[in-house]
This record gives structure tokens, sequence and C-alpha cells, in this order.
């Protein structure tokens, strides 16, 4: 675990900081110098998840227009206690910072932008709640796969009690974390989402300090045991009614996008493949941060 000599330090620029909500105390990084539409900044889920994963994104925004990257719960500088982590937590924070964020740009509805996993977490913010967003950016989003999309029972999750149990007691739960967030596996699982042996160093510095704060394995054990992943992912993307850009990638182990196809054809979607890894806005920022910008741009 973290000592003084490697407590958590900010991932990004900015103003750190942290509110209380119904997911508990939420952390997020804010730049809202800049006039403009304020865009919401969420970041994927997975054992060393923190902001530092739209880095390239918050940083082509600042200075430019009110840019704001969440935490979510369990991750950075939001609250890691032990309770279950599912998609219901992950959405209130959600609903927590963007109308917080709206309050102090006077109510004006926000775009937004989540990668992964996270991207089900935002489109059923937007369902939930609609008025707040005026449109969202979808970076390799989960959903679109055989596995993984659905139209199962609303606000379910694919949750195992027993795996939850396995990998949360004392006696197992400790090694096996230590062993998925040491250096030669986090850098493994880095690869496969990049698709390459080139990824991102900085990225990989912060995840594995992020990784070892107290706290650090209660939301990963709920990962892992499944309960933060949805089973209604596709009837969430076909409520959606506002513009939609989403990007993916084409190379590693995140490239099933099968169900694409039949979202592209709807008018308030745009999807675009890229040549890269799961993280184009890291292996692409200039073609990434160009095609948001050209995005919100045409909403005006």
């Amino acid at each position: 675990m973290a000592t003084s000599l490697d407590a958590l330090t900010p991932a990004l620029p900015g103003r750190r900081e942290v509110i209380d909500t119904a997911a508990g105390r939420v952390g997020f990084y804010a730049s809202s110098e800049a006039e403009g539409v304020p865009l919401l900044l969420i970041h994927s889920i997975n054992a060393a998840a923190n902001a530092y994963e739209v880095r390239p994104l918050y940083l082509h925004a600042q200075g430019v227009r009110p840019v704001y990257a969440l935490d979510l719960p369990g991750f950075g500088f939001s609250e890691r206690s032990r309770r279950l982590y599912d998609p219901r937590l992950m959405v209130d924070a959600i609903h927590a910072v963007a109308a917080e964020i709206a309050g102090r740009h006077g109510g004006v509805r926000v775009d937004a932008i989540a990668v992964s996993l996270s991207a089900t977490y935002l489109a059923r913010a937007v369902v939930e709640r609609p008025e707040v967003y005026r449109a969202i950016g979808l970076i390799s989003p989960t959903g679109f796969d055989r596995r993984l999309a659905g139209r199962g029972p609303a606000g379910g999750d694919r949750g195992s009690p027993r795996v939850r149990r396995i990998v949360d007691s004392a006696v197992l739960g400790p090694a096996l974390f230590a062993l998925l967030v040491s250096r030669p596996s986090m850098r493994f699982f880095l690869r496969k989402t990049f698709g390459s042996k080139r990824i991102d160093e900085g990225l990989f510095a912060y995840d594995h300090l992020s990784a070892h704060q107290p706290g650090a394995r209660h939301a990963p054990y709920c990962f892992v045991a499944g309960y933060l992943f949805p089973t209604d992912a596709t009837t969430l993307y076909e409520a959606l009614t506002l513009p939609v850009l989403m990007l993916h990638g084409s190379r590693g182990d995140f490239v099933d996008f099968r169900d694409a196809p039949r979202f592209a054809g709807r008018p308030n979607w745009t999807i675009r493949a890229l040549p890269t890894g799961a993280f184009p806005h890291f292996e692409d920022p200039a073609t990434v941060t160009g095609a948001f910008d050209a995005f919100f741009a045409g909403l005006a």
C-alpha cells in the first residue's frame, strides 16, 4: 500500500475537487476558465482506472472550453471504501458531477465523453436525465460485441456473488490483487488494450501508483466479479436520441463491434473506426480531438 513517499499525485492539471454525493465522496478535476459548453470526461473501468485515461482529451480542451474529468467511485481521488460497486453507483456519480457542472455554468446542457465500459454508465445517465446533456462521445464503448451486448433486465448487472466472495476474502484477496496490479501484469493488460507493445508510459506509471493506494482493491474486486457490467447495454444505446459520436479502434483485444452497423444507420449516430487500439486518444490524439471538435462545433 501507499506510503507518504508514494501518495497519489494529481493525474491532471487544474483544480482537484471532491463533493459529497449519493455515490459517496466523488473527486473530479476542473479547468473552467474558458467560455463555452462544458465538457465532462469519464475514464474506463479496470483494475487501475483513473482520470489519467482521459488526459489527452483534457489537455486539448483546457483553455478552449470548460473541461472536467471525473474519478469514478473506487478510483483515483474518489471514495474507495469496501462496498458493492455496480452500474447504479457509477451512474449516480455521473449524475452528481454533471449536475454540479451544469449549475456552475448557468444550467447549460453539457457535453460528455466516456471510455469503454463507462460508456454504458453515461448512456444510462443520459436516458435518465436527458435534459442535462447536449451531445456525447463514446470511445471504444463496451456492449457492441457478442458477449456484453444485451437487452436484459433494466438496471441489472452480471455479478457473481461467489466470485466476489473468493476475490474479496481476507486470505486470497490481497494476494490476487497484488498479482493483478504488479508491473508485469499491468503492462500485459495495457498492451492488450493498445494492441501493441508501445503503450503510454505515463499512463502505465500513474496506473501503478493509483492501484497501490489504500482501498484500491475494492472496486476492481466487483469488476472481476462482473458487478460493473450491465445486462442492458444495447437497450441503453438504442434509447439515446441526442447526437452521438462513437470512435473505436481496430487493433488489439477490444475490436468486436459487430453491432455498430445497426447504430450507424441512425440519424443521431456517427461511428468511425480508427487504425489504433482501444485508446485512440493516446495513439492518435490529433485525429481523435479533431473528430470531437468538429462534432461538437457542428451542434452550435
